[in-house]
This record gives C-alpha cells, sequence and structure tokens, in this order.
C-alpha cells in the first residue's frame, strides 16, 4: 500500500535519490586537514574533543554526553 496525502496524490520520499545508511570512515588525510584547521583557529577545546573521538574511536552520539 502506498502512502497518500490528503489531495489524494502520492507523496515523494524526503530522501528520494540520496544516499542512505552509514557513511564510510574518514580518511587519513581529511583527518590531518580538520585537525590543522583547528589548529589554525586556536580552537583547543573542539581539537581536544576531535582528537579524542579519533584516537577512542568515539561516534557523535558518544561525544554530545561528554562535558569538557
Amino acid at each position: 500500500m502506498e502512502p497518500l496525502n490528503s489531495s489524494g496524490a502520492r507523496r515523494v520520499p524526503w530522501n528520494k535519490g540520496r544516499l542512505t545508511g552509514q557513511k564510510p570512515p574518514l580518511k587519513l588525510r581529511e583527518i590531518w586537514a580538520i585537525r590543522t584547521r583547528l589548529q589554525m583557529s586556536s580552537n583547543a577545546r573542539e581539537l581536544a574533543m576531535f582528537n579524542l573521538a579519533i584516537d577512542s574511536k568515539l561516534r557523535a552520539c558518544d561525544l554530545t554526553r561528554l562535558q569538557v
């Protein structure tokens, strides 16, 4: 059965044509690019969080619970 909206027409899914699922891991070159940008911007807190996440292989949902 296909979902219908109030006018009776078929609704287009919000993710049609997009890639869904797990994202590929960051490449080493991308990791160093992010670290360099954080160092140049003198953003010590974000750099510490990023290094912690990479070193301990944490996910974003795990990082949101941490307090620094």
